[in-house]
Order: structure tokens, then sequence, then C-alpha cells
């Protein structure tokens, strides 16, 4: 857990400081853009998960993977640059917690709330109005919604807004129904 909340930690910096270098440059958008295509392709690439991950690729191996990646998808030559660093730096790994600290950045910039949640199966459209109303009730500001899948979580939803999360999943109510049995 603790190595977790370093990696956040290095994500949020990273993120910070590709977050400012994007406001100084007015290219916020495009790299906001270029970050949600990297963060989609990671997730459909395991060769690309490897890539980032593994130890038995060298840091320049990973910056030229990475830069062939951002070119051929025709990104910002900021965001090029930055895997670059990022790669250079072996933070590869802390990619997905930059992304994620950058949206949060990117959101808040916009005078929007950033939102992570969690389901068990992709949300319908009507399902991503409804939350959308009730995060929107709730936190007195505009989400914006991260939506992903985990099936571990069997059913429901968990919702993390800043440091809070709300956590109606059913492997949470069933894992407390557990330790209250256990306790009786």
């Amino acid at each position: 857990m603790a190595d977790d909340s370093k990696a956040t930690d290095v994500g949020a910096r990273y993120a910070q400081a590709l977050f400012d270098l994007a406001v100084e440059t007015k290219a916020l958008t495009a790299i906001e853009a270029d970050l949600a295509a990297l963060k989609v392709m990671v997730s459909e690439s395991q060769d690309l998960r490897t890539l980032l991950a593994s130890p038995r690729f060298s840091a320049e191996d990973k910056a030229k993977g990475l830069e062939a990646v951002a070119k051929r998808a025709k990104m910002n030559p900021t965001t090029v640059r930055f895997l670059g660093v990022l790669a250079q730096n072996r933070r590869t790994a802390a990619l997905a917690g930059v992304i994620r600290a950058f949206e949060g950045l990117a959101a808040a910039h916009r005078g929007l709330v950033a939102a992570e949640v969690v389901t068990a199966v992709p949300l319908t459209p009507a399902q991503t109005r409804d939350l959308t109303a009730a995060l929107r009730q709730a936190l007195g500001q505009d989400p914006q919604i991260s939506a992903r899948v985990d099936p571990a979580i069997l059913g429901g939803l968990r919702v993390k807004v800043g440091s809070r999360l709300y956590d109606a999943s059913l492997k949470s109510k069933l894992d407390s129904l557990k330790f209250a049995l256990k306790r009786a």
C-alpha cells in the first residue's frame, strides 16, 4: 500500500509539472486529449502495459517505444517530450497516476471536480447521466467522471472524489457482513 502512495505522489508531481507547462504553452486541451488517448491505449494493449511496467526494458527502450506510440498517434510535441522525460527518469510505471492527477488538475482548472467511478459492469448512458446529476447535487460542483470497470467489486459502485471514497459496492457490503458474523 505504501508503494502505491509513493507512485501516486510521484505521479502527482509529474502531472503538476506537465499541467503547468500545458497552461504556459496554451496546449492544455491538446495535452489533455493526448493523455486521454494514451490512457485508452494502455488499457487496450498488454504489450504497452508490459513496456511501461517491466524492469526488463531499459529507460532508452521505454523512451523509444513511448515516442513511437506518441508520434504515431500525432500527439502534441510537449506530450512526446514529457513521455521521453518520464521514461528517462525511470518513472513509466507511474504513468497511470500521472494521467489521473493531470485529469484532476485540468478539471479543477475548468471549475469541475474529478470523480473516479468504479463499477462491476460498464455504466449505460442513462446511468452516467443519473450519477452525474447525483454527484452535482452532493458536491455542489459539476463532476468530471472518469469511469472504469472492475468485476471484483461484484456490483454497485465506488466513487472517489479527492481523498473521499464512497463505497457502495456489493463486495464491501459482503465484507462488512462477514466481519459482523465473525464477531457474533
